[in-house]
């Protein structure tokens, strides 16, 4: 049976990992100092990968689905990502804009599966829309259309990987075994790199390669690890954990305090300016994500939860 209320040590870890995903804008983006975007993002999944792929076994899904995730969140979600925060957005904004997936997730969910979206996702739509256009009415040095289109399209990205990770478990569970998150993102990985790695060579080139390599100092290191270690190993793998060990509406919710800490960390750091426009801007996606978070329908409220 679960519970429907946090324990304070989960209730803790909850709040570190949103912590860790939020600021991780802010430690990309120093990371961008030293390293091209597509290289930086190829290295982050190698760290990932290595060495932990020799110590688990591989999930219990078929090739073409890590293949898809990998690629989803590899190349797809953190290349256009990172792109876009070398210099066309900033972290903060990109923090928020980001959790677009929310809707791309619903949609992808209704095409392949035929959930129709309810009533309250598609009143959520309407603010978070306000929102994004609001930011494309106010182009400027920190944000630009075409760092809002690669951040909407690294969301479009995580939404599919999303849906390959909900059909993945159900692959999982008709194999025999409950998916094993940390494997599933460790073996994914085997497919990420390839694409990044690939397209940095085209894309960045390798003299620009073998120049940020050389010249960069030891501090790209820490935001390597915060990204693969912090970010990724601990994060997607505690967030799995409590998912498994509490309904969703009670995990999911902890989710809309990583714009908070990404913005908040972005503006104290970076130093990144927060005008009026931009804060409506931010508060009226995080309002379209709260009503579809935070959103309970009335016989769930008459059935109630165990405590």
């Amino acid at each position: 049976m679960t519970r429907s209320h946090l324990s304070l040590r989960d209730a803790a870890l909850a709040l570190l990992i949103v912590f860790f995903w939020g600021s991780n804008f802010v430690v990309v983006r120093w990371g961008l100092g030293s390293l091209p975007p597509l290289l930086m993002a190829a290295i982050r999944f190698a760290l990932v990968l290595l060495p932990a792929i020799f110590f688990l076994k591989k999930p219990n899904v078929s090739w073409r689905t890590l293949a898809l995730y990998g690629a989803c969140v590899g190349t797809g979600q953190f290349g256009l990502l990172y792109i876009a925060m070398d210099g066309f957005i900033s972290p903060g904004v990109a923090s928020v804009v980001m959790q677009t997936q929310v809707w791309f997730t619903i949609a992808i969910a209704a095409q392949r599966t035929g959930e129709k979206p309810q009533a309250h996702q598609l009143l959520g739509l309407v603010p978070a829309a306000a929102g994004i256009v609001l930011i494309l009415m106010h182009n400027g040095q920190d944000i630009t259309p075409t760092g809002l289109a690669l951040v909407l399209g690294g969301g479009v990205c995580w939404a599919i990987s999303n849906q390959t990770t909900r059909e993945a478990a159900h692959q999982a569970q008709q194999r025999g075994t409950p998916l094993n998150p940390l494997a599933y993102v460790v073996w994914a990985s085997l497919f990420a790199m390839p694409g990044l790695f690939a397209a940095s060579l085209l894309l960045e080139g390798p003299s620009r390669i073998v120049e940020s390599v050389t010249t960069s100092t030891w501090i790209i290191w820490p935001t390597l690890i915060w990204q693969s270690a912090a970010n990724t190993l601990f994060g997607y793998t505690v967030w799995a954990s409590l998912l498994s060990r509490y309904p969703a509406a009670t995990v999911a919710p902890m989710s809309l305090l990583v714009p908070v800490f990404g913005m908040g960390a972005s503006v104290l750091v970076l130093d990144e300016p927060l005008p009026g426009w931009k804060l409506t801007a931010c508060l009226l996606i995080m309002a379209g994500l709260a009503v579809n978070l935070l959103w309970r329908p009335r016989k769930a409220i008459l059935i109630g939860e165990p405590d």
